[in-house]
């Protein structure tokens, strides 16, 4: 069996960026618009503030920045 390696990986994208680009670095990896990964996390923000908040600033402190 084949082991398969990717070069994909997930970054905050700054000049994509509206707060700190973890947004724009997860729609960069799903390959889909950052306009729904927003939406998806305002939605997640209404429904689990608390979690929420944590993970995106988990992300923003682990996720490397992409100019």
């Amino acid at each position: 069996m084949k082991t398969v390696h990717s070069d994909k990986r997930v970054h905050r994208i700054m000049s994509q960026s509206v707060i700190s680009g973890v947004c724009a670095g997860l729609a960069r990896y799903f390959g889909i618009d950052a306009l729904w990964v927003r939406i998806a996390a305002v939605v997640a923000l209404c429904m689990m503030p608390a979690l929420t908040l944590v993970a995106y600033l988990a992300a923003v402190i682990i996720l490397p920045r992409w100019s």
